[in-house]
């Protein structure tokens, strides 16, 4: 009798879980981006380009590029070194025309300066695969591709959602193009 009952609770509780559905986990919502180009000057071609190149690597952001009111603004300079503010998808964009006029590819730049824009930050080791090595690979190198690692952060960063906006001062990452020497000392 004990067997039978025992039986028919194990039958009852293996039903019961081959019927359970299995646990999903809840989708991530996509996070939305706008790019200003206000003054993008002879650098706006690139940031199209630039923004499918993170558009296809990161699948947890959609950036488009917007006439006025994006929460990534870009503009040009003449000196003072491309920069951008480091960001969780929100801030400015510098590029500086001297800097990228010494043969840097423009495209590589505007790139690089929107994973600040995401949150990346240098990382001076002169690998050409890793886009937030900048100036450190050299005028050569053509490659405006973040890397696995590189979008796999900003791809999981993102996957929360958007953080509240920073209330205190900027931060910048000013980028030498080529790195200063004591980064590359250090790499």
């Amino acid at each position: 009798m004990l067997r039978r009952i025992l039986a028919a609770a194990v039958g009852v509780t293996l039903s019961t879980l081959a019927l359970a559905a299995p646990a999903v986990a809840a989708p991530v919502q996509i996070q939305a981006r706008n790019i200003t180009v206000s003054g993008g000057g002879e650098y706006a071609s690139y940031v199209p380009q630039a923004i499918q190149i993170w558009n296809s690597r990161v699948p947890n952001i959609r950036m488009s590029q917007v006439s006025s009111g994006g929460n990534i603004q870009i503009s040009v300079t003449s000196g003072g070194g491309s920069r951008a503010s480091i960001g969780h998808g929100s801030g400015w964009i510098i590029l500086d025309r001297v800097q990228i006029n010494q043969g840097y590819s423009p495209l590589r730049v505007v790139a690089h300066e929107m994973g600040h824009s995401l949150g990346l930050r240098d990382n001076y080791n002169r690998d050409c695969n890793i886009l937030m090595s900048g100036g450190s690979a050299g005028t050569q190198c053509r490659n405006p591709n973040p890397s696995a690692g590189e979008a796999n952060w900003v791809n999981q960063s993102f996957a929360g959602g958007f953080r509240a906006e920073r209330s205190g001062p900027i931060e910048w990452a000013v980028d030498s193009w080529p790195a200063p020497a004591e980064a590359l000392s250090a790499a």
